[in-house]
């Protein structure tokens, strides 16, 4: 049995050094370890289960440790994972860091719940090391609570908000297919935040620093699909004056997020396929091929299953996208988070409007929570911004309450039929979407163009909801 291996740091600090535990039967990589942080930190290093288990008894937990995900296989000593979970138990407070020569997805997320709390590839860089450490001593690791919440802002406008177990799952998720570099597949129906999930991805990768680009599917032609991903040369096609670069060359080095996925014609699955083998495409009237290096991440809302049975989506290119499957649950499923998300939507929208935050009364709130949400996140974000532009909580609870009976005009109750408690609700919606409307085009003047960008709907939705509800400017002096 190797002798453990204890070392104080090198440099004298004011203050108590972080001590890291290392286990490690290779010893060229605790060599490696001892020599990058020694300067830093006080070190214990190991290279056999036995040891470690002997010495966490004798000195108690560290304040970090590192532990070889291969220890112990092919011997009779306990393995890596068994470990993890034995040491996780005693010392749930402990970070601990995987260090793993190959390790599958499925696996690495497997050890997240068992207790790690990240997963380092070999052969490892100085800088990997030093960022896990860092992060690890700098946020302690926390007793799991179901009612933790934790926002990541991805950009000005976005964040991703989550507060339930199930969430909190997929960043875990998130986070650790990000550094592995391969096609992820986000599943989901639509409006459940996939383009959340694929921006974290993109957040937490090495390719954060690049450009991230979505480009949907479903919302053009093949033809204008494939010259918006691939680009075009001069001359290709009528009234293609000059040459144009596509996404994947606007990209290359960073990630593109393809939404809709399952809508993409039978013609560029194949040249997408090409592209995620062996990185090259060529432009539309080119005949010479281009090599880019873009991380690519899909997602769909459709039956994948029944795509490829149908053939309407090819096998192939299915499982080349499918290196790990992502799967964001429905509103529905997450109440729980409801009322974490309505506060984030209502400072998102007070920021964006530029208008006061409005508080959710219990009445409120017990609507939003008992409401199905077919549209998901989205949904519950436009509600939000109808209470936040209308400031009326009346309207919104009429909206997400269905009424069991009206008064008529001899002031009885009445139960309406199905299609009149249909055409009811549809009213009190249109008359509440009017007023907002309404008010938007009011307050930008009645420019239609930053009226249609605030209410985030297109210019001729836009144009088309002002001819349906039949609205024109107000009098001015």
């Amino acid at each position: 049995m190797a002798s453990a291996q204890r070392e104080a740091p090198l440099k004298a600090q004011g203050k108590r050094n972080p001590h890291i535990i290392i286990l490690d039967a290779d010893q060229g990589v605790l060599n490696y370890l001892r020599r990058i942080l020694s300067d830093r930190f006080q070190l214990t290093l190991f290279s056999e289960v036995t040891e470690l288990s002997e010495g966490l008894k004798v000195s108690g937990a560290p304040d970090l440790l590192l532990m070889d995900w291969h220890i112990g296989e092919g011997a009779s000593d306990e393995n890596a994972l068994g470990l993890l979970a034995r040491v996780h138990g005693s010392h749930p407070k402990l970070p601990i860091i995987m260090l793993a020569c190959t390790a599958e997805i499925k696996e690495v997320v497997e050890a997240t719940r068992m207790g790690a709390a990240d997963v380092i590839l070999k052969p490892f860089k100085k800088s990997d090391i030093d960022q896990a450490v860092e992060k690890c001593l700098k946020e302690p690791v926390k007793l799991a609570a179901d009612d933790d919440v934790k926002e990541i802002p991805l950009d000005e406008n976005t964040s991703f908000v989550r507060s339930s177990k199930r969430m909190r799952e997929i960043e875990q998720q998130c986070v650790l297919v990000a550094r592995a570099d391969l096609p992820v597949l986000v599943l989901g129906e639509s409006g459940t935040g996939k383009e959340v999930a694929a921006m974290l991805i993109h957040k937490m990768s090495g390719r954060s620093k690049r450009t991230f680009l979505k480009v949907n599917c479903a919302a053009m032609p093949a033809d204008l699909l494939e010259s918006e991903l691939f680009g075009y040369e001069q001359g290709a096609f009528t009234g293609a004056l000059k040459a144009k670069p596509g996404k994947f060359e606007i990209c290359n080095g960073g990630t593109i997020f393809l939404d809709e996925i399952g809508e993409m014609p039978n013609a560029l699955q194949a040249k997408l396929l090409q592209v995620l083998q062996d990185g090259t495409f060529s432009r539309l009237g080119s005949r010479s091929p281009m090599k880019v290096d873009v991380r690519v991440i899909a997602a769909t809302n459709i039956n994948m299953k029944e795509a490829m049975a149908n053939k309407t989506f090819r096998e192939d290119l299915y499982y080349r996208l499918n290196g790990f499957t992502l799967s964001i649950p429905p509103l529905r499923e997450r109440k729980d988070e409801i009322p974490v998300l309505s506060e984030y939507f209502m400072r998102k929208g007070a920021k964006k409007y530029g208008r006061d935050v409005l508080s959710f009364s219990t009445n409120l709130m017990d609507a939003l929570v008992a409401h199905h949400w077919p549209g998901n996140l989205r949904e519950l974000e436009n509600v939000v911004n109808r209470y936040l532009v209308l400031g009326d909580e009346k309207a919104i609870l009429d909206e997400l309450t269905p009424h069991d009976n009206v008064e008529t005009a001899s002031g009885t109750a009445e139960a309406p039929s199905g299609s009149g408690l249909k055409a009811m609700v549809r009213n009190l919606k249109g008359e509440a979407e009017s007023t907002a409307i309404a008010q938007v085009l009011e307050e930008t003047g009645w420019n239609r163009k930053a009226a249609a960008n605030d209410l985030q709907i297109s210019y001729k939705a836009l144009l088309y909801k002002i001819k349906q509800y039949d609205l024109s400017p107000q009098d001015r002096a």
